[in-house]
């Protein structure tokens, strides 16, 4: 396994986590109608992104879902520390 390439995966993994939490909060603040349309939109596109990369390499596939699993905790840690450091 390539660990430069697990890496940049990871790190690939972890924008599309991002991208798509931003997507989805933008698009919860739209009509019904704009929200129903955009989500399908938005599972299509990450469908193509995990299909485009289950047909890669393992190293990267590996890395991808690294970065994806880890992102959302991180995330939440980060923003909690914000907060915490906002009310202090």
């Amino acid at each position: 396994m390539n660990t430069l390439t697990a890496l940049a995966s990871a790190a690939f993994g972890s924008t599309v986590y991002l991208t798509m939490l931003s997507t989805v909060k933008w698009l919860n603040q739209l009509s019904r109608r704009f929200k129903i349309i955009g989500l399908i939109v938005t599972g299509i596109v990450l469908c193509a992104i995990i299909g485009t990369i289950a047909v890669a390499s393992q190293s990267v596939a590996l890395g991808f879902i690294v970065g994806a699993v880890l992102t959302p905790p991180v995330h939440q840690w980060i923003l909690q520390r914000r907060r915490h450091a906002v009310s202090s």
